[in-house]
């Protein structure tokens, strides 16, 4: 961690998109103190990236290819325990949420509060804080009123779209992005984005824990 005002804190850009990640980049380098020393665009990456820079923050996007992010967010820490994780997310997902901070995650910052949020979440984890959007914050302090350890209000499901929920039944029915792409009209890059959209949203990894979420729905028949 910075030690002095000269010294500036050093950062590591996790997230698969070239063109955000960029633009991630410009925000950052146009606030004094801060240099990107490395970029990476998959989970594995990032961590080859960390364990080689050893950088004061790494700024985690959840959805990365490869290897997600709070597995990347894991393994970093696992050799960096001194290296504080930024994840972020399109949605405000409370399972995430509490998934991250557990496996030692120190801010959650929401992608539509970028601007706003990028530069302070990194300066907060620098000085040893912890930092979430507001919007963040107001969804755990909802989450937890009338509800025990653990739960959370509402289901992940309803918060999908009609979309998300037709692509996660496919996903389900084994069909591959290139089938679900032609069976719903749109391109294979749509279906990605989606597909990654409903795993953010309901906490899953795994094609296979999915499959076992959509029965559990009664999406699919279970034999």
């Amino acid at each position: 961690m910075p030690t002095s005002p000269d010294r500036k804190i050093r950062v590591v850009l996790a997230e698969d998109h070239t063109l955000v990640r960029q633009g991630f980049r410009r925000i950052l380098e146009d606030s004094s103190g801060i240099e990107v020393v490395g970029e990476a665009s998959t989970g594995l990456a990032a961590i080859e990236l960390s364990k080689k820079l050893k950088p004061d923050v790494v700024v985690m996007d959840l959805a990365m290819p490869e290897l997600g992010g709070l597995e990347a967010t894991e393994e970093i820490l696992k050799v960096l325990p001194e290296t504080k994780i930024l994840i972020l997310s399109m949605y405000s997902n409370d399972a995430y949420m509490r998934k991250a901070f557990k496996l030692g995650a120190r801010g959650y910052v929401l992608k539509n509060a970028i601007e706003v949020d990028l530069t302070r979440a990194v300066r907060a984890l620098a000085d040893g804080d912890t930092y979430m959007s507001p919007g963040i914050s107001n969804v755990l302090i909802e989450n937890l009123k009338g509800h025990g350890p653990g739960e959370v209000a509402g289901d992940a499901y309803d918060r999908l779209t009609l979309r998300e929920k037709e692509v996660l039944q496919l996903i389900a029915q084994g069909k591959s992005n290139k089938e679900i792409a032609v069976m719903l009209d749109i391109s294979f890059n749509t279906v990605a984005v989606h597909r990654a959209r409903v795993m953010e949203t309901l906490g899953i990894h795994r094609t296979a824990e999915l499959v076992l979420y959509a029965v559990k729905k009664g999406l699919i028949p279970s034999s």
